[in-house]
């Protein structure tokens, strides 16, 4: 969009008022942002000189100014009323990228040297060195309240309803003379239309209900629903591709990494299908395999390019796809990569350095340093990022500037950390349960009913119903964020009853099979969470120059 904009204008301006309470938690909407919102706000001036040719080659300018990000919504007021027009601000001159980004940072260029995690060019068969060589959206349905539900049999009726309210829409429309203006012609009283579900009408696609079509699929992070997904109850059947049959969960694995300006960056591990919006924003996904339609024919997905770069710059042979898909996994986990590539990963696909060891394998101010066994200690200013560049150095004559065999035990520390994770976060509902306080009321009878759970105001507790009180919740538990959530508010948040306008029950986690399945994933949730920060933690300290 923004080579677009380029090519249309002579002239921008941007002037950032700032006030993304979002991005910066230290602010407040109604007291630092203009409109009293919770996204940043700018002020954007486009200016088309002479022509109004949209064919005309044209030169851009771009200019951008951005006002204290600490300023009271007042102090901001009075300087728009100071500058009055755009000859009164100070503006800097912007030179976009190659890729047509207005603002760049200093971490954009170590970052494109990088292998891609996934690229277009990979996914259409080039040769194009990649890690994946697949990569999918989520399901997208733009009808969650129809296609998903806790419960199958809820979500059956409703699917049979949604497909009798269409059928008739698309029987009327036939009996109308098929009329080419949809938008006007649809009742959206009962349907909530979309424009792919519009093109299905014009082309006369009918909804037959098929039970096998439910299966289970991941939400958010820790939400399992049933989710129908024949098209065109779902507008874009994405990540199904990659679980054509059910039992496939057994052995495939997607990571799931957020790629939204919204939101900070996320990577969850999961073996079911992937909703779009996992994260709250959209995402993409990566599988381990990919199969056929009818999924009896299953192909790796880790790109043989992908493989023999990682041998020849660890300079092992040993190193197989499944220790890829999890050291991947991993990286995307390390504090300093998302630190330091924070803006980067908001905006691109990920893309996965070779974490590797200084030429001599230690610092030499610390070659004195031992561990118990009596190896030299690696310190953290000898591992760094190095891009796929550092390839060509273990070829031929070239010296390479890493230690191959300090480097290659460092890539199966990460390998296995990676595994670890995946492992708790796709089997987090068989974790042990962590021990919290059960505070009961002794006046209300014994319930394990969940309307709507909340923390108390100094998160040391969830008030679970009436009845129960768990207590004793970790604080750390919270250090562990997927988005803007912890992974126990995405429960809180997502395991709650809903109703309709008229009052009726929408939706409802409870399950009457298992009365105690939600005060037990609680417990669950926060044994994954203090376990994921603990791997976390173990990973080698990175130092990047």
């Amino acid at each position: 969009m923004r080579k677009e904009l380029a090519k249309d204008f002579d002239e921008i301006y941007i002037l950032d008022l700032g006030g993304n309470v979002r991005k910066n938690p230290k602010l407040s909407g109604t007291t630092h942002n203009v409109f009293g919102i919770q996204v940043g706000v700018s002020i954007n001036i486009f200016v088309r000189r002479g022509s109004s040719d949209y064919t005309k080659k044209r030169r851009c300018a771009i200019y951008y100014h951005a006002i204290g990000q600490d300023w009271l919504k007042e102090e901001k007021y009075d300087f728009l009323d100071q500058k009055g027009s755009v000859s009164g601000v100070k503006w800097k001159k912007l030179k976009p990228d190659d890729r047509g980004n207005w603002i760049t940072n200093d971490t954009d260029e170590e970052f494109q040297s990088f292998l891609p995690i996934g690229s277009k060019e990979a996914k259409a068969g080039s040769s194009v060195p990649a890690i994946f060589r697949d990569y999918s959206l989520g399901v997208s349905t733009n009808r969650d309240s129809v296609a998903y539900d806790f419960d199958a049999k809820r979500l059956a009726k409703r699917v049979e309803q949604f497909a009798d309210d269409y059928n008739a829409e698309l029987n009327r429309w036939q009996k109308k003379g098929k009329p080419a203006d949809v938008d006007n012609f649809v009742s959206y009283t009962k349907i909530k239309w979309s424009r792919d579900l519009k093109l299905k009408l014009e082309r006369e696609v009918e909804i037959s209900f098929n039970p096998r079509c439910i299966r289970d699929a991941i939400y958010r992070p820790f939400t399992r629903l049933k989710l129908y997904t024949k098209n065109p109850v779902v507008d874009r059947e994405g990540t199904l591709e990659f679980f054509p049959t059910k039992n496939i969960s057994d052995e495939n694995q997607v990571i799931y990494s957020s790629n939204h300006c919204q939101i900070p960056f996320m990577v969850f591990a999961g073996n079911l299908i992937f909703d779009a919006g996992v994260a709250g924003r959209a995402g993409q996904c990566f599988p381990r395999f990919t199969y056929s339609a009818d999924g009896k024919h299953k192909q790796e997905n880790i790109t043989p390019k992908a493989r023999t770069l990682f041998q020849i710059f660890y300079d092992d042979d040993g190193i197989t796809a499944a220790d890829i898909f999890h050291y991947v996994y991993a990286v995307l986990h390390h504090p300093a990569y998302r630190t330091r590539f924070a803006e980067n990963l908001k905006r691109d696909l990920p893309r996965i350095p070779f974490v590797g060891v200084g030429r001599d394998g230690v610092s030499p101010s610390h070659k004195s340093e031992k561990t118990k066994n009596g190896t030299p200690t690696r310190h953290p200013s000898q591992i760094q990022f190095y891009p796929l560049a550092a390839v060509e150095t273990m070829q031929g004559n070239y010296k390479p500037d890493h230690n191959p065999k300090a480097s290659a035990k460092l890539f199966h520390e990460f390998a296995e950390a990676g595994k670890k994770l995946a492992e708790l976060h796709v089997n987090y509902e068989s974790a042990k349960e962590f021990k919290l306080q059960r505070q009961e009321n002794k006046e209300v009878k014994l319930d394990w009913r969940v309307e709507a759970m909340k923390l108390t105001k100094d998160k040391s507790a969830i008030i679970y119903n009436d009845f129960l009180t768990l207590a004793g919740i970790p604080p750390d538990v919270f250090d562990y964020k997927l988005g803007n959530r912890s992974a126990l508010e995405w429960v809180i948040d997502q395991y709650r009853v809903t109703r309709d306008e008229k009052g009726n029950i929408a939706s409802d986690p409870n399950r009457m099979d298992d009365e105690e399945y939600i005060v037990r994933l609680v417990g669950q949730v926060i044994t994954v969470s203090m376990e994921t920060l603990e791997t976390i933690c173990s990973l080698p300290k990175i130092q990047p120059e």
